[in-house]
């Protein structure tokens, strides 16, 4: 019989880079709203920017980001020129010139942007608002298809850390997921960007996908370890064939089970801990210097859209088809067809589908799920007090975790909640708990470990 914690594993639980999470977002949050949010922000706090670019060369059968494939470039020029007309929507709504302190390019591979429409669209940021000296711009790069002269593009566009997919080195694992890029050429594309001055390199790295074992995975960290990147992420691979049809590609009988994965996400953390690098939360690790350390260390740790930050912004804003942003006022999400992303840029509208209001209560439980997912604890009374609510407020949830205590997964002194190191994998269904829309919705979601 399965145990009640190797259930727990087989849950479906989101992955809590907002909260509330996007399946609850609605219709009700239009373009006219975001407009009135945008001009409540305040000039005086920074900026964040996610650009997303949807187009890929081919695709993985493990993505589960919105994108497409495309075989000439004229549709991604398009799309570079509503990016461009969006940015200057949304400048024109704002109250004042804004500073910028982060800016992330993610997709689908931003690099299928050529270097002349990636520079002018950086142009057209640096144009419309003050970059800090000291601000993040990321980009997302796929090694198979970067070339010298988008590399050159990049850095003379200020970009100073890279994120480059890997997932696995095992040619056998590559085969299963259609993604085949061997350890020599993400070595080449790493001392590329190095030499071009891009010397903030991430990995994203993957357990759980098809005919992986946990040989494969510690083998995979091995080979990533020696290319020294500052970063690395370890997802765990999602298959929701139901919301992504080309996963059917996939073989269910090649998937690892829930056990075996398990024993990958436990296996990978302790070699990657063993190799030096500090533990970020629930899937990020990072060398001991990162900036990422020192915001754990000081309890500042970041959760969004993007994973792990040390990204501070009063606000992020999302451009480009399905992008969403986050505001004081709430979340706001842009069209996902990029026709309709089109159609709306092309009429002078911001592009805006859905989103949600924040409610007091969403704020008190989004800081009760970020500080858990960064942490691993936290402080039940200190928050409910600063927003002005009783002691007991979360007690139902107390009782409700009553038996994940007993299961020696996590520890409560008063109201302070520890999330042990044998609960960590389970820290989002730890966080479930907290969910007040969960138990009504209808969405699916992945597993937890």
């Amino acid at each position: 019989m399965m145990s009640v914690t190797a259930m727990r594993r087989e849950q479906s639980v989101p992955r809590y880079t907002s909260y509330p999470t996007a399946p609850h977002f609605t219709p009700a949050i239009t373009g006219d709203l975001y407009e009135k949010w945008l001009r409540e922000l305040d000039p005086s706090h920074p900026l964040s920017l996610y650009l997303h670019v949807p187009f890929c060369q081919e695709m993985c059968w493990y993505c589960g980001c919105h994108t497409k494939v495309v075989a000439r470039y004229d549709p991604v020029a398009r799309y570079a020129a509503d990016l461009r007309a969006e940015i200057a929507l949304v400048a024109d709504k704002l109250p004042g010139r804004f500073s910028i302190s982060h800016i992330h390019w993610g997709g689908g591979t931003p690099t299928m942007l050529s270097a002349e429409d990636f520079s002018e669209i950086m142009n057209d940021l640096r144009y419309r608002f003050d970059i800090t000296d000291t601000a993040e711009l990321a980009v997302e790069i796929d090694p198979r298809t970067i070339t010298a002269e988008k590399i050159a593009a990049l850095a003379a566009a200020g970009i100073n850390r890279a994120s480059l997919g890997v997932q696995d080195f095992s040619p056998d694992v590559q085969r299963a997921i259609n993604r085949i890029q061997s350890f020599e050429l993400t070595q080449q594309v790493t001392e590329n960007l190095r030499a071009a001055g891009i010397d903030q390199i991430n990995f994203d790295l993957m357990y759980g996908l098809p005919r992986q074992t946990e040989r494969e995975v510690l083998n995979t960290i091995d080979l990533a370890h020696t290319l020294q990147p500052d970063r690395i992420a370890l997802f765990g691979y999602a298959h929701v064939p139901w919301m992504k049809n080309h996963m059917k590609m996939i073989r269910e009988e090649e998937l690892p089970g829930s056990d075996a994965r398990y024993r990958q996400a436990q296996q990978a953390t302790e070699r990657l801990l063993g190799l030096g690098y500090r533990q970020i939360g629930l899937d990020h690790f990072a060398r001991g210097d990162d900036a990422m350390v020192m915001a754990l260390d000081a309890g500042r740790l970041k959760r969004n859209f993007q994973g792990y930050t040390v990204d501070d912004a009063a606000a992020l804003i999302g451009i480009g088809a399905s992008a969403i942003g986050r505001l004081p006022q709430g979340y706001i999400q842009n069209a996902v067809p990029m026709h309709s992303y089109a159609e709306m840029v092309a009429a002078g509208r911001l592009p805006i589908v859905r989103g949600i209001a924040l409610t007091e209560d969403d704020r008190l439980r989004a800081q009760v799920i970020e500080r858990l997912m960064c942490d691993f604890e936290v402080d039940l009374q200190a928050i409910t007090r600063s927003f002005e609510r009783a002691v007991d407020y979360f007690a139902p949830e107390i009782a409700a975790l009553a038996p994940f205590a007993e299961e020696g997964l996590l520890h409560f002194d008063g109201n302070r909640l520890k999330v042990l190191p044998e609960g960590r994998l389970l820290v989002r269904t730890i966080c479930a708990v907290f969910d007040s829309y969960l138990a009504g919705g209808t969405a699916r979601h992945s597993k937890a470990v």
